[in-house]
């Protein structure tokens, strides 16, 4: 029987994880892979579940889920939003967006992504951090 072998995370993601379990913004990680590794309980209003029950799962599957458009309501490419240029092209990036929650209900959000380094040449993933654009919360 071939033995498993677990991926070990990056500390720099294991810190990242601490950082969002503490804050009151919601925040999700993506290893570099493009893997959502972990979002907070404030990410959860969005989500409509808990991560636990969740689990990792690819960014395009989370973003797919929640139909992502421009701020004018026209489609985009998953890759152009500030999480994919944080992955891609490993910079920050802040936009404005739309997106469709669980309850089939639409919020405009500002997200922010940017990529995270465990040396100045060793990508482990990127953060994103968003808001409601209109203050609702």
């Amino acid at each position: 029987m071939p033995a498993v072998v677990a991926q070990q995370k990056s500390l720099v993601l294991i810190l990242a994880r601490e950082l969002a379990s503490n804050i009151a913004t919601p925040m999700f990680i993506l290893d570099r892979d493009g893997m959502l590794v972990y979002y907070n309980e404030p990410a959860e209003a969005v989500a409509g579940k808990p991560f636990s029950s969740v689990g990792e799962i690819s960014a395009t599957e989370w973003g797919d889920s929640y139909s992502p458009r421009a701020a004018d309501g026209s489609e985009v490419d998953l890759l152009s939003l500030p999480p994919g240029v944080a992955l891609l092209k490993r910079k920050a990036a802040h936009g404005k967006l739309r997106i469709t929650l669980h309850d089939g209900s639409e919020r405009e959000i500002e997200i922010t992504a940017f990529p995270l380094f465990a040396h100045h040449d060793e990508f482990v993933g990127a953060v994103a951090i968003f808001w409601d654009a209109n203050g609702k919360g």
